[in-house]
């Protein structure tokens, strides 16, 4: 359908739209107006990704002289496909002028897009990569040119090369919708490089799909997203998380392991520096002159070349020249080598310790001495020292790399981190592991180059309430702020929060509370009753792994777990990804062949934030518990205190937010779609507590009656009956009247006339 918004054409891929959908919108256009940022929360379900890449390229084709470029980052590779799968449809209800110019593609690692046999069989990401480099490095095709019968290449990158070098890679990659799996299937067919391809292409593509680290991990973003220009709108889709993620992309552990590896790559690099000096001193000498001149005098490095960039050097920086006594190779690594017996020296402390990085730098060099200007140029002069050696398994250099990331950041920011040293693992108190944390604390580091470069970025998701913290955390001020309800011709989603069990003894996860016998036995008569009574699939969530465990435990030694097994199967979730898979696949036959199941799985984890149990794959989902953070962890202390410190935020509001936005990620998996229904069983006594409750998203608390705030066992089993019951009943889908659901163009266009007399 086509219509007209605030005098934009819109094009939209359905017949119909939510009206929940046209007023996002609506405030979405009023972003881009305004060339500022938007903080916009959208239920689960209700077209959020559809809404947002039509408007977006509906104003970028009404503005042919300011096009928008759509930057859209996903957390997932399926996510990645999803958002793909709708361009193609979005691109298809395009005037076919517009869909002949426009170009879509998703962005993923050569994992997911190498198509050369040999390189892309192993399982490891790092292992490609590095299988990628011996066949594409520039020195390995320099050999190849003079000996081709002892060097092997990739066919794919050199068709790729060659192509690059006439300018002609546009005719292998004409106007479309291109997913992974369609540059894979291109890639096979022309004999073309996808992965090489994909990485040049996405200066010309409109539509960029790919991760959030791609913007956000400054080791990745440099190389990947270097072109891009100011004109972009930058959306971070179910970005409840983005703060976590901001935080992780410049956090470094180092424990002994890391150390004594890089030790062993440090021999392996004088090994390499030795054999130049006996057969190519030249290289070694045209190297340090180039870092008099500055590491940013290096030159556009060939595409295999560029590897990781810089985890957070500015450009200034890097037009300096390297301080002297690093510039050459020796004399850098005997630096290293200092700073591994350093950071191996206070790895051997019995107490735990917490430093700023102002205190660190200055105890590394009072003992090992080494200064903060140094420490900054660690990691490029690493990158640099490498290339010149000519070494392809990279993979081989992660220690080393890590500490030199550790370097580099310590010796570039004095606020926002703090470095902690562990000896022990707070869960395992009597074996000794000692671990260096560089912790970020301020998410603002990685992710204010974003907002200080593209004119417009559109944080969404379905959990972003209270949505007042995000501006806080993240360090920006939205134009936009604004979070949208659910229209519902019907009651689709039933909250209840549980406080207490038949037998009236209160329930919680608290942590004097969680093993009583009492709590534990009425957790699993509640999963019992409702095994009995909900049809299809039942998804249970639990604070963690060792409780999961705990509790699933517990219930087999009392029989519950039998008995909840008469009535469905049972599957569990576990740390290892194919395992967990598996479990996913076989629940999903067992509810395909009406038997029904039981999934267990636990916040924070994959299932909580990735997979869809739509339908009736998940009729009921119970939270067990408040999923707080582990509140004894170090890094976690000292985030708070800097939290509180710099941007006046509370620990009590911090927790809480953070783990009612989690539990509303949990429950929200349940619903995704208008015409799914289920029923979301808050099982804890705290979620009573009005302080805790008013953190839910908007669109679950408007369906939290009061009377379902203080419910028992068999109180919560009445209304799951009673409900289920409503929903065998028909129902008008579209709505009628003033309380419609589902918007027709002519729908809009009364709107729009409306608005006009009005």
């Amino acid at each position: 359908m086509r219509f007209d918004l605030d005098g934009l054409p819109v094009y939209f891929p359905y017949a119909a739209i939510y009206p929940e959908q046209h007023a996002y919108m609506g405030e979405l256009k009023r972003a881009l107006d305004a060339r500022g940022h938007a903080l916009l929360e959208m239920p689960t379900g209700t077209g959020k990704t559809a809404a947002l890449i039509s408007l977006i390229t509906s104003y970028s084709l009404a503005n042919p002289s300011r096009p928008l470029r759509l930057l859209y980052c996903t957390r997932t590779v399926h996510e990645m496909e999803k958002t793909l799968a709708e361009l193609r449809l979005l691109f298809s209800h395009l005037p076919p002028a517009a869909a002949r110019s426009l170009l879509a593609l998703g962005l993923s690692s050569r994992k997911n897009l190498c198509v050369h046999p040999e390189a892309s069989a192993s399982a490891a990401r790092d292992s490609v990569d590095t299988a990628c480099r011996r066949l594409t490095a520039s020195w390995v095709r320099e050999k190849a040119a003079s000996d081709p019968d002892s060097t092997q290449l990739c066919e794919y990158f050199e068709t790729f090369d060659r192509a690059a070098a006439a300018g002609d890679l546009a005719s292998y990659m004409p106007p479309g919708v291109y997913t992974l799996a369609d540059l894979r299937s291109l890639g096979r067919e022309r004999r073309i490089c996808p992965y090489y391809l994909a990485r040049q292409m996405v200066k010309y593509a409109n539509v960029v799909v790919y991760s959030y680290q791609y913007l956000l991990d400054p080791k990745v973003a440099s190389i990947v997203s270097r072109e891009m220009q100011k004109e972009c709108v930058v959306v971070f889709d179910e970005a409840h998380n983005i703060d976590n993620v901001c935080i992780e992309a410049l956090s470094v552990s180092i424990r002994k392991q890391t150390l004594e590896g890089a030790e062993r790559n440090l021999r392996r690099i004088s090994q390499e520096i030795d054999r130049f000096k006996a057969t190519d001193a030249n290289r070694l000498r045209a190297e340090y002159n180039r870092l008099v001149d500055g590491l940013a005098q290096r030159g556009n490095l060939p595409i295999s070349d560029a590897w990781l960039a810089n985890p957070s050097l500015p450009d200034d920086i890097l037009k300096e020249a390297v301080p002297g006594n690093i510039r050459r190779a020796e004399h850098f690594l005997a630096v290293l080598r200092r700073l591994v017996r350093f950071l191996d020296g206070r790895l051997e402390t019995e107490n735990v310790e917490n430093e700023m990085p102002v205190s660190f730098v200055a105890s590394i060099h009072s003992q090992a001495g080494i200064d903060q200007r140094m420490l900054r140029f660690c990691y490029d002069r690493l990158q640099s020292l490498l290339l010149t050696l000519e070494i392809t398994d990279t993979d081989e250099f992660m220690h080393i790399q890590t500490i030199c990331d550790f370097a580099t950041l310590i010796g570039t920011y004095t606020r926002g981190f703090s470095i902690i040293i562990e000896p022990y693992d707070d869960r395992m108190p009597n074996i000794r592991d000692p671990v260096i944390q560089l912790s970020c604390h301020d998410a603002s580091l990685a992710i204010q180059p974003v907002f200080d470069r593209f004119q417009t970025v559109v944080i969404t998701s379905g959990t972003l309430s209270p949505i007042d913290l995000y501006p806080r955390l993240l360090n920006f001020n939205p134009v936009i702020s604004r979070s949208f309800t659910m229209s519902l011709t019907r009651d689709c989603i039933c909250p209840m929060v549980l406080t207490r069990g038949s037998d009236q003894l209160p329930v919680s996860t608290k942590f004097d509370m969680r093993s009583d016998p009492g709590v534990v036995r009425n957790y699993g008569r509640l999963l019992l009753e409702m095994a009995s009574a909900v049809p299809d699939g039942i998804v249970c969530f639990f604070v963690s792994y060792s409780y999961m465990d705990g509790i699933v435990n517990s219930w087999n030694d009392m029989g519950i777990l039998q008995d909840i097994m008469q009535h469905k199967l049972v599957f569990i979730e576990t740390p290892d990804v194919v395992e967990t898979t598996l479990a996913l696949d076989n629940y999903r036959k067992a509810c395909d062949c009406g038997r029904g199941a039981v999934f267990f799985s636990v916040a924070r984890g994959k299932v909580a934030e990735g997979i869809d149990f739509d339908r009736h794959y998940g009729r009921l989902v119970i939270m067990f518990g408040v999923p707080f953070q582990y509140t004894l962890s170090k890094i976690l202390r000292a985030r708070l205190e800097y939290l509180r410190e710099t941007f006046q935020i509370q620990e009590g509001d911090f927790l809480t937010f953070d783990a009612l936005r989690q539990a509303a990620q949990c429950v929200g998996r349940v619903i995704r779609s208008k015409a799914d229904y289920g029923m979301m069983i808050f099982a804890d006594k705290r979620y009573s507590r009005h302080d805790k409750r008013s953190k839910l998203p908007g669109w679950i608390l408007s369906h939290l009656h009061d009377a379902h705030l203080n419910l028992s066992t068999d109180m919560a089993l009445h209304t799951a009956r009673e409900f289920l019951r409503r929903m065998a009943q028909p129902y008008d889908k579209a709505g009628s009247g003033g309380q419609k659901t589902l918007l027709t163009e002519e729908d809009l266009q009364d709107m729009g006339r409306d608005a006009m007399e009005m």
